[in-house]
């Protein structure tokens, strides 16, 4: 055989000539080297090393065959020189060479490299002769793609190369791989051939391979029966094919009969209504009754099929036949289980000794017994929808129960897998099934976890009957708390596993419990499970799906104050924590905030803090900030927002002048690029040039003002309330003094020209109000006061928390303020407060009530712990941080020092202002002082 160097560059990695096909001779070696290696290693291993290197590399040629093909300019003398060389090697090549070489021959068809003509003449002759081979798993393979050819082969070649072939290898001369080649084939041609075809040629094969000698090939031409019926028709199926199919069913070998039943599961779609009556329903219900009498190897098939019989069946099914397949799937899903285990197993569950299953002892049983309940738990969503909805309580529910409650966890893991799917065909009448997935959910197998916890969302939703978009009633909600309650439970099971996966998928799914739980519930009882995952979980992917799921719970928390403080923490647990992977990981969470929350929320909240990453010590920090440096760009608005951007070009600036590691350094030259090419947006002029992202944005703000706007209305309502009930005790006292005074009370009345005064509180501030004419000026200064109170119709993203004091107006706040509070919520209340404080000098000869402003109406305060960072408070000493002295021990706001001289100042009964001494004139020409007031 002559040395043949093939297109080097095409076929070496390291673009080396490989000599693919070599002679004998090129292995000859002097006969001092055969010596020396018979001492050392033998001749026969040294032709091994050498041969073992010429097979790579004939492998690596076989493996890259299609390519030379397709390259037009080395087509042609690779069809000359090649091709010849690789057929007439493969013959005595080893396995991994032969299945290389088959799998090359079919792309090479599949990609239509070669014309059908010259396909046919090379490559189909050599995996004709190749099925023949003495290595089964070779044989295997090459009949392999010999049935994925046929498909792609037109009809005239398949019956000239391949049918007359086909035919011969089903005699009882050849061997019994043959014959059952014979049927996969002859399967597979039948889908390509008219009826009369396969009525002459074929059929009669088929007929003597359903009666072979040996049960092997019965079995594989049972097999294949479904592929002749359907190109037969029907009638020549009910002539020809359903005799050898009854006869297969009662073969006497149990793996053919296992293969009958496959076979009439896959030929009902091709029989009528009179066939199925008369012939395959009498057929499969006996043949389900021997294998229950028996208990052999057929009855885990018939819990496998059991499911496509019946809704294959079902139209034609009597009620008494349907009845019947029920009851039998009863017995099936009890197969294997003693009357006493089952007594215990119950016993242990109604007790409640064990939260668990797993503590249960295993039985010894078959695996027959077990793989038939497996099969049944798998089959059972079909079994629903066979018996339909309204009848699953009274005919099914029972035994979903027991196979909730089975001793072997993959029963019960196969139950898990598809309790959604059950809940979806039940619809309304899925409430059945909660006890069933609280148990479930109690497991304390990962395998049993799995399949619910992947799909909670699903089931959740069936439970509450809503969609994805609507919200539950409180009824509802009740019924769902011990659900939510178990699932929140199965939390310490799955984190004490080693299966980061589950972890995620419960951490992902965790947050659809925005739509069955209130906003309480998801403050007091979700978010201190899922935040404190993303800093203490193991594998990354969890942290960043703990991460998203808190951020979309927190977007539906109510309360504003609430959501504050949980920002707050995100502030200061990850932007300015401790650990380098927290601050890294604060990347992240702005990132994930930049897609659920609006443009507005993110800069006000997030934007500043991390830009102060820059100044980070650990390098690893600077370089994750380099990667959101191109979002924060995109999401500035001029002119709005130049501060932002100013802050932004500062930010690069200093990194590419002070940054010495080497790959923050190229990170942020890579940033600079990706921020030259973006484009400062601008603030839309009209409604009309909003762009598709800017509509989702502004749904996003929308959503958030909605919150605020509900909130304050709730607070409206609360406070109109509770004005009421004091109106009405107000009465009742009033009521009261007017029948002791008919009595003849002693107590002397006030005096003329000066009426009883009263007084209201809000949460907002206090306002006096006198009946009389002439201080109609207090009325207007209550007014003038409350101009930093934000109306209902127009609310904004932020604003100081109810819990807050005022700030000192005449020091103002400078440097830092509140970690709670961002820097603008200052800036623009500290405006309105001048403002008002204006205002309110211009009525500085006004006298008001300082008991009436301390009696004002407490405000609400948050459930959740208060941060306190003035730790020398509580023995007084200074605070080492001015800045944040006006933050109590417990977390509250104290007053600043300014207001602190107010109050005592208010305290002692002096006026607002001592800059004028002249009170207003009134038209009844008297005052009220506080002491008349006291008096009163």
């Amino acid at each position: 055989m002559e040395e043949i160097e093939v297109f080097s560059t095409k076929l070496s990695s390291t673009g080396e000539n490989v000599k693919l096909f070599l002679d004998h001779d090129y292995l000859e070696i002097p006969e001092e080297d055969i010596e020396d290696l018979d001492e050392e290693m033998g001749y026969e291993s040294y032709y091994t090393i050498e041969d073992s290197g010429q097979e790579v590399q004939r492998i690596s040629v076989i493996n890259n065959l299609p390519d030379l093909l397709k390259d037009t300019d080395s087509h042609d003398e690779c069809m000359r020189r090649v091709v010849p060389k690789v057929r007439e090697v493969l013959h005595v090549a080893q396995c991994e060479m032969q299945y290389a070489a088959s799998a090359a021959f079919l792309q090479i068809l599949q990609k239509n490299l070669v014309p059908i003509q010259n396909y046919t003449q090379t490559f189909l002759q050599t995996i004709l002769n190749s099925v023949d081979g003495k290595d089964p798993e070779v044989s295997s393979a090459w009949l392999d793609t010999l049935l994925d050819v046929i498909e792609l082969l037109p009809k005239d070649v398949i019956k000239k190369e391949i049918l007359h072939v086909a035919i011969a290898k089903g005699q009882l001369s050849q061997s019994v791989a043959a014959r059952m080649a014979c049927c996969k084939i002859l399967g597979k041609i039948c889908t390509k051939f008219e009826s009369f075809v396969i009525k002459k040629e074929i059929l009669p094969v088929v007929q003597s391979l359903c009666q072979d000698v040996d049960y092997e090939v019965r079995g594989c031409m049972c097999n294949q029966l479904h592929s002749v019926a359907r190109g037969l028709g029907l009638e020549a199926t009910k002539s020809a094919i359903l005799p050898e199919l009854v006869e297969l069913t009662k073969d006497e070998e149990c793996s053919v009969r296992v293969h009958g039943l496959e076979t009439v599961v896959n030929v009902l779609a091709s029989l009528d209504s009179e066939t199925c009556s008369s012939t395959i329903i009498p057929l499969v219900c006996k043949f389900c009754q021997q294998a229950m009498q028996a208990e052999d190897s057929t009855l885990p098939e018939v819990g496998k099929q059991i499911g496509k019989i019946a809704h294959g069946l079902l139209a034609y099914l009597t009620d008494e036949q349907k009845q019947w397949f029920v009851d039998y799937f009863k017995k099936l899903c009890k197969v294997g289980l003693s009357l006493e285990k089952l007594k215990g197993n119950r016993d242990i569950v109604e007790k409640d000794i064990s939260p668990t299953i797993t503590e249960i002892p295993d039985f010894t049983e078959d695996d027959k017994f077990l793989e038939c309940r497996k099969n049944c738990a798998y089959n059972f969503p079909a079994m629903v929808l066979f018996i339909g909805a309204k009848h699953f309580k009274s005919e099914l529910l029972g035994c979903f129960s027991s196979l909730c409650k089975d001793p072997n966890v993959q029963v019960r893991k196969t139950v898990s897998g598809g309790f959604h799917e059950v809940s979806r065909v039940l619809g309304q009448h899925v409430a059945v099934l909660q006890p069933d997935l609280i148990l479930l959910l109690k497991d304390e197998s990962v395998d049993v976890l799995r399949g619910v916890i992947a799909n909670i969302p699903c089931i959740l939703d069936c439970l509450s009957g809503t969609g994805s978009n609507h919200s539950l009633s409180e009824s509802k909600l009740h019924v769902l708390n011990d659900v939510i309650l178990a699932v929140l439970n199965s939390e310490p099971v799955v984190f004490t596993s080693n299966n980061w996966r589950l972890q995620e998928h419960l951490m992902d799914n965790l947050s659809c419990l925005i739509k069955c739980c209130s906003s309480d519930v998801l403050y007091q009882k979700v978010i201190p499970i899922v935040y404190p995952k993303i800093k203490s979980a193991r594998a990354l992917p969890v942290k960043h799906a703990a991460c998203r799921s808190a951020l979309k719970i927190i977007r539906k928390i109510k309360k504003l104050t609430q959501r504050e403080e949980l920002i707050h923490c995100f502030v200061e647990d990850f932007c300015h924590g401790r650990s380098c992977h927290h601050r890294s990981l604060f990347v992240d969470v702005c990132k994930n905030v930049i897609e659920l929350y609006s443009k507005t929320f993110f800069k006000e909240y997030f934007y500043e803090y991390v830009l102060e990453l820059q100044s980070d010590k650990v390098p690893n920090v600077r370089l994750k900030l380099c990667s959101i440096l191109p979002q924060l760009k995109k999401i500035i608005k001029l002119p709005t927002d130049r501060n932002l951007l100013q802050q932004l070009e500062t930010c690069v600036r200093r990194l590419l002048l002070s940054e010495k590691d080497r790959d923050v350094l190229a990170s942020i030259k890579i940033a600079v690029d990706e921020l030259d090419k973006i484009h400062v947006q601008m603030e839309p002029l009209t409604k009309r040039s909003f762009f598709e992202h800017d509509l989702v944005d502004q749904a996003k703000e929308e959503e958030e003002k909605l919150l605020i706007t509900n909130e304050e209305k709730e607070i409206k309502k609360e406070e109109e309330a509770a004005e009421k009930q004091k109106s009405k005790g107000d009465k009742k006292g009033n009521a009261s003094a007017k029948k002791s005074e008919n009595g003849g009370s002693k107590i002397p009345a006030p005096k003329k020209g000066i009426k009883a005064t009263s007084t209201t509180s809000s949460s907002s501030g206090s306002s006096t109000q006198v009946s009389s004419k002439g201080v109609k000026t207090t009325m207007n200064l209550t007014k003038e006061v409350n101009t930093t109170k934000k109306t209902v119709g127009s609310p904004k993203l932020s604003r100081l928390p109810r819990y807050s004091s005022t700030p000192d107006l005449n020091n103002g706040l400078m440097g830092k303020t509140s970690p709670l509070i961002p820097k603008k919520m200052y800036n623009k209340n500290k405006v309105n407060e001048d403002n008002g404080l204006k205002k309110l000098r211009r009525y500085s000869n006004i006298e008001i009530d300082n008991k009436k402003i301390e009696n004002s109406k407490p405000v609400n305060r948050s459930k959740l712990p208060h941060f306190s960072w003035n730790k020398y408070a509580s023995d007084g000493r200074q605070s080492p941080h001015p800045q944040r002295a006006f933050l109590s021990s417990d977390g509250r706001s104290s007053p600043h020092p300014g207001m602190i001289k107010a109050h005592d100042h208010s305290a002692s009964g002096s006026k607002l202002s001592s800059s004028s001494k002249t009170k207003p004139p009134s038209s009844a020409g008297t005052t009220i002082s506080n002491s008349q007031v006291k008096r009163k």
